[in-house]
């Protein structure tokens, strides 16, 4: 009795799952509102952040550094004294050319005397002209010696400015290169002594952007993006600067574009990477669909008999349900960032549209969800088997 009841068992569960098997599919839409919401493309990248204006500090003579009067982080004026060099042999230059201006000066006085008396004689007729022509060449020379001398001094006196460095802008020392009493040779490069940031309020984010993704970057544009060092924080900017000149490297070419960094809380540090999202278009508060929505269409294959379709000749259309009948309405669209559709005309905010379509239950119901929802299947496709 015991292995009758079991095999009465079985076959009542067979025949719940034959009778399960054999249930009809059923059609199920998945419809969205239209309503009012935000568009927006973007493209990422990174960047790093620096100052707008930074002045290198150098040095156009060769000595020792003698003083320094800054240090990392120190904030300056313009003029302020920030170093000097060592000015012995500038200013014994300068004493060197000073001695020789005197002496042209001298020079010159006595020329100058003679030149008077000679021409003076030469024009009573009691010196030849080759003496005054003479006399005449050597006073001239005496005058360009002079300037030459003058000159001189003029130059040494610049040097021995040099030697007193000092800020050319207001602003904060970024970078020092040099010690107390380290030699700076002033050749064919300027040594660098200093790095000066003009505005450390006022950043910015030079970003290199990819070259599919160059076209769509414009002056204007919102920028948001964020530094490692403050991964809670969000920063705003907008480009400013769009650069012509290309980077390759690695076979990869990208643009350098210019962004700003507004840094009133000074958290943005000169050198931070920045992972940058720029918003290349932007529409808020516009009728919107889902982009899926304009590409559904009914199939009549699915349909019940009460069930109609309204169709219009359209480019756009969208659909929605009333009742048992589909009707398609003839829609303007605007701009789409593949997800979302503006929709300029056409329907209004709330209207439901059909996005989507799923199967359940039937024994075709794995093979529905799998296959593309826009083929149509024949309609009675179980009942042919059935008499088959």
């Amino acid at each position: 009795m015991r292995a009758l009841s079991m095999t009465g068992l079985a076959a009542l569960i067979l025949a719940a799952v034959m009778t399960g098997c054999k249930e009809e599919a059923k059609t199920e839409f998945t419809t969205a509102k239209a309503e009012n919401g935000n568009i927006q493309t973007t493209i990422t990248a990174t960047g790093t952040i620096e100052p707008v204006t930074s002045v290198t500090v150098g040095t156009q003579v060769s000595g020792i550094v003698s003083k320094l009067y800054v240090d990392y982080n120190s904030v300056v004026k313009k003029g302020q004294v920030i170093a000097e060099l060592d000015k012995t042999n500038l200013t014994s230059e300068l004493n060197t050319a000073k001695a020789n201006q005197a002496s042209a000066q001298s020079t010159l006085n006595y020329q100058e005397a003679n030149y008077n008396r000679f021409k003076t004689l030469y024009e009573k007729g009691l010196v030849s002209a080759d003496s005054f022509e003479s006399t005449r060449l050597s006073y001239l020379k005496a005058k360009d010696q002079l300037i030459t001398a003058t000159q001189s001094v003029m130059k040494a006196q610049t040097n021995l400015g040099y030697a007193t460095i000092t800020s050319p802008i207001d602003g904060v020392v970024l970078s020092k290169s040099v010690e107390e009493g380290q030699t700076v040779a002033a050749s064919f490069n300027t040594p660098e002594l200093f790095k000066i940031a003009q505005d450390l309020t006022n950043m910015r984010v030079i970003a290199d952007i990819d070259e599919a993704d160059i076209g769509g970057v414009k002056e204007g544009q919102r920028v948001r993006f964020t530094v490692d060092a403050f991964p809670e924080d969000a920063f705003e900017g907008q480009v400013t600067q769009v650069r012509q000149q290309a980077t390759t490297e690695s076979n990869v070419v990208t643009y350098e574009v210019v962004i700003s960094a507004p840094n009133n809380d000074l958290k943005l540090m000169p050198g931070l990477t920045a992972n940058v999202t720029i918003y290349t278009l932007e529409k808020n508060g516009v009728l919107v669909v889902p982009s899926k929505a304009l590409r559904f269409m009914p199939n009549e294959a699915l349909l019940t008999d009460k069930q109609k379709i309204e169709d219009v000749e359209a480019k756009h259309k969208v659909w929605t349900r009333e009742g048992e009948t589909f009707k398609a309405h003839k829609v303007e669209i605007g701009t789409t960032n593949g997800m979302l559709t503006e929709i300029v005309s056409g329907i209004g905010e709330g209207t439901e549209v059909l996005t989507d379509f799923s199967l359940s239950g039937g024994e075709e119901e794995q093979d529905e969800k799998a296959s593309n929802p826009f083929m149509p299947k024949p309609k009675n496709n179980k009942n042919n088997q059935n008499k088959k």
